[in-house]
């Protein structure tokens, strides 16, 4: 064998089999390769049901009650004693110890023998369910009759960083794929101009806990992990061309581009990471038309900005967001998750009296109009809201007045999706500690969530080194209550 014929084999060896079909025989070998495997592609897509596009949209499992999901998450840990579960007996044996015939709890905090501290709320029933509100939240208030109560919740995470992961990929350790992602994955977008995940923060100066890992996607392809939009005028940084580059001439360059990239990633398949880079790339271009619209709240209506608390600084923030969320199921986004009191602002240990409420204001006006928004436009059939933090607070007191972390029993919401409105499901013990009646954990909220969206949890799997993962570890249930009542 020559030396040149031995160096080509060299060379040939050192290539991939479809680099080598391409050179070879003048590019024939790379043009049977093609119609082979395009032929095979479209085997296993109808196979499976999966299109080639991983952010296309794909049919459920079975049929759904829900489109689209609105999560309104509670940074830090909201009151439940002091928004939706009232507790008489808590205002009866305040300045007391914890009773003997309660377990202790296992938390965060050191001081478990404080003395218990009194709920001061005006407790009022509304709406024709008679559901049982506090004065703290009068705008959310106003639409109970939407709204399924979860008060038996309950969790593992006893701090923050664990609480807030566990609430978002079901364990309190990193390392799984968050809610939205999962929900991405399995039911893809309605719009290809406009991100199918999005996550919004009320507040720019802060980071929530855990950062991007908490709307990230972990071992499944990063394609599908969520897209964070920013707070104020300019939701989406960078999205405008400059006025002194033509269009044609972005086109070129970006054209250019995208063939440097697509040859970079072709023989690095097994890094999601550049697919999710060129597709972010691809859809970034798309959104130059379509998201200026969908994030151009000048359309809207005074009466509607008012109604979501625009014209307030205290409720701006978190109403702006609101009112964006809304916009965007109507526009097809799959999965929006707006975080209140970023950087774990409801988490108070002491002076709860003050900043609570604080926090309340700043929520509840946004949230109240959503809900009427989206009924009002016929989109809360289709839309499942949550409302709920990483955990609750304790009956027990800390630093005289505040409260600690309570993972053994608090309460969330749903709305919306073919939730049944106007009950209370589930209950907590006499003060409110731990969860007693009709428990949902984390696994079960999350089973439900994926329920309502049409999908099964032993169904929606992805198989990552050879082992099929699924959202839930094959674990949790539906609570069939939400929507039999």
């Amino acid at each position: 064998m020559s030396k040149q014929n031995r160096s080509e084999c060299v060379d040939a060896s050192s290539q991939s089999r479809r680099h080598w079909l391409q050179q070879a025989g003048m590019g024939f070998g790379a043009v049977a390769l093609n119609g082979l495997s395009s032929t095979e592609a479209a085997s296993v897509a109808s196979r499976s049901g999966k299109p080639k596009n991983p952010l296309a949209a794909k049919l459920p499992h079975f049929t759904p009650r829900a489109k689209s999901v609105i999560f309104l998450f509670m940074e830090g840990g909201p009151s439940h004693i002091d928004l939706f579960d009232p507790k008489p007996a808590l205002n009866k044996l305040a300045g007391k110890p914890l009773p003997e015939s309660f377990k202790r709890p296992l938390t965060a905090m050191g001081e478990q023998e404080s003395p218990l501290l009194a709920c001061p709320r005006k407790w009022k029933q509304h709406g024709e369910s008679g559901t049982w509100v506090s004065e703290w939240l009068p705008h959310i208030a106003q639409s109970v009759d939407d709204i399924a109560v979860l008060r038996g919740c309950w969790t593992n995470g006893i701090n923050h960083a664990g609480g807030v992961c566990q609430m978002n990929t079901v364990t309190p350790l990193a390392g799984r794929p968050s809610l939205g992602s999962w929900v991405t994955y399995g039911l893809g977008s309605e719009n290809e101009n406009l991100p199918a995940f999005v996550v919004m923060q009320d507040d720019i100066k802060r980071t929530v806990v855990n950062g991007p890992r908490n709307w990230g996607t972990a071992f499944m392809p990063a394609a599908f992990q969520g897209t964070r939009f920013s707070n104020g005028d300019v939701p989406i940084p960078n999205l405008f061309t400059p006025a002194t580059v033509e269009q044609s001439r972005q086109q070129r360059k970006l054209s250019l581009l995208n063939q440097l990239n697509r040859q970079h990633a072709a023989s690095r398949e097994q890094q999601s990471e550049l697919e999710a880079r060129i597709l972010s790339y691809e859809l970034a271009f798309r959104m130059q038309s379509a998201a200026p619209e969908a994030v151009d709240l000048t359309t809207e209506t005074k009466e509607t900005l008012d109604n979501y608390g625009l014209n307030n600084k205290d409720t701006k923030a978190f109403g702006r967001n609101c009112l964006l969320a809304r916009r965007l199921v109507e526009r097809g986004v799959r999965f929006v998750q707006l975080y209140s009191g970023t950087g774990s602002q409801w988490d108070q240990h002491s002076d709860l009296e003050v900043k609570h409420p604080k926090m309340c204001r700043s929520m509840d006006q946004g949230v109240g109009a959503l809900l009427k928004d989206l009924k009002q436009r016929g989109l809360l059939d289709e839309t499942l809201v949550v409302w709920g933090g990483e955990f609750g607070r304790t009956p027990m007191s800390e630093k005289g007045d505040g409260r600690d972390h309570n993972p053994t029993g608090f309460t969330m919401w749903m709305a919306g999706g073919g939730v049944k409105g106007g009950q209370v499901i589930g209950n907590t013990d006499e003060l409110g500690l731990y969860a007693v009646e009709d428990k949902m954990h984390v696994l079960d909220i999350h089973v439900s969530i994926y329920h309502l969206l049409g999908l099964g949890k032993l169904k929606l799997e992805y198989l990552h080194q050879g082992r099929p993962e699924r959202p839930t570890l094959n674990q949790g249930s539906f609570m069939e209550k939400l929507v039999t009542g």
